[in-house]
């Protein structure tokens, strides 16, 4: 691996919103890539590989607290961008317990687990960037969201307060929240070109890690520019 570069380690990397975050960080930064399915990994490692960059895949479920700390603890990484998410969207009276723990382990709990195992290192080196991929529903709720917006509000609160918790660290920590993106997410059949589009929230990510070590931008909210008219 490249070690003249940064390190980037990102969760959910091996699609969607993870896959777009690492391909435009390749070039400059060493990423490493967490996801579950070990193919996916293979497939953008060698991607990236391929144009000139260096990715170490890391296959892991960031819903296991004891599998990521000993995946990742002591390791020495830049910045971690927490984007593994799931969503299960559908009205309250129907979400099974089984929905609701998914969604809390994987948006909630896994945000812990990887954030927890990495963050004494940054303190102690006086300087790191926590990422969190958020979403507008972590302020504004949705009819089908319940427990969706339930997890993206608590990330917002989560971010906001280990902010000011680290920030005198030389820490940053920052909490990216898109609108509507043409992911796996997106419902099939419809068209999604009004949306935002995964390396569009990228793009986001990239700005927030060539802000200047003395800014810090907390919150980043981004949407489409032209959604459907509601009718």
């Amino acid at each position: 691996m490249t070690q003249s570069r940064p390190a980037a380690l990102i969760t959910g990397a091996s699609r969607g919103i993870g896959r777009a975050i690492a391909l435009r960080l390749a070039p400059r930064w060493t990423i490493v890539a967490l996801a579950r399915t070990a193919a996916e990994l293979e497939s953008l490692a060698e991607e990236i590989r391929t144009g000139g960059g260096a990715c170490e895949p890391i296959v892991v479920d960031v819903t296991d607290g004891p599998a990521v700390r000993r995946a990742l603890e002591g390791r020495h990484v830049d910045v971690v961008v927490n984007n593994a998410g799931v969503g299960v969207m559908k009205p309250f009276v129907e979400l099974t317990p089984e929905d609701w723990q998914l969604m809390m382990d994987v948006n909630v709990n896994g945000v812990y687990h990887v954030t927890h195992a990495l963050l004494p290192g940054m303190i102690r080196r006086g300087r790191g960037h926590v990422v969190i991929i958020g979403s507008i529903s972590g302020k504004s709720g949705f009819a089908g969201g319940t427990a969706y917006a339930a997890t993206k509000f608590a990330v917002n609160g989560f971010a906001e307060s280990l902010m000011l918790e680290v920030r005198d660290a030389g820490v940053k920590v920052s909490v990216v929240m898109p609108g509507s993106v043409a992911t796996s997410f997106s419902r099939t059949g419809r068209d999604q070109s009004w949306k935002l589009m995964a390396d569009d929230v990228a793009a986001a990510v990239e700005f927030l890690l060539d802000a200047p070590q003395r800014m810090l931008v907390d919150r980043i909210e981004m949407r489409p520019l032209n959604p459907p008219k509601k009718t």
